[in-house]
């Protein structure tokens, strides 16, 4: 799931930006390192709970696109952005500490509502190419 991934790089990222703040000096081997530690060990959690709030809010984002069908390019990257926003929400409800670092600050919660939306974009593309896929598929079989 790449909003897992985009959304875990954030976490490292930013978390690692507040060290260079302190004056900590962070090669890019460094950087590297700890981005691919955070990427085997943070985004499989991270993406078994987006993804149970992907599967959530594109559902409701599929009901409202089969009403207004030419909404579909507008409500998958909004679901996409929700279900992150829902799942940060409910995260700091339910931990007395923030669970990711990154949202801590308001452009951290913009930057993981984008990585959301982005899945949703992603998803959305996704549904549309297959949709394409199938119809000409259909359309060259019946031609035979």
């Amino acid at each position: 799931m790449l909003a897992a991934v985009a959304s875990s790089l954030i976490q490292t990222q930013l978390n690692l930006a507040a060290l260079a703040k302190l004056g900590v000096d962070l090669p890019l081997a460094v950087r590297l390192k700890a981005s691919a530690h955070d990427l085997l060990h943070f985004a499989p959690l991270l993406g078994l709970l987006l993804g149970l709030g992907f599967l959530i809010a594109f559902a409701v984002a599929e009901l409202i696109a089969r009403r207004w069908p030419a909404a579909r390019q507008v409500l998958f990257p909004l679901a996409g952005a929700s279900a992150m926003g829902v799942m940060l929400l409910l995260l700091k409800l339910a931990l007395p500490v923030t669970l990711i670092a990154a949202a801590r600050s308001a452009f951290g919660v913009f930057l993981l509502l984008l990585a959301g939306a982005f899945g949703g974009w992603l998803f959305e593309r996704l549904r549309a190419w297959q949709a394409l896929a199938a119809a000409l598929a259909n359309r060259s079989g019946k031609g035979r």
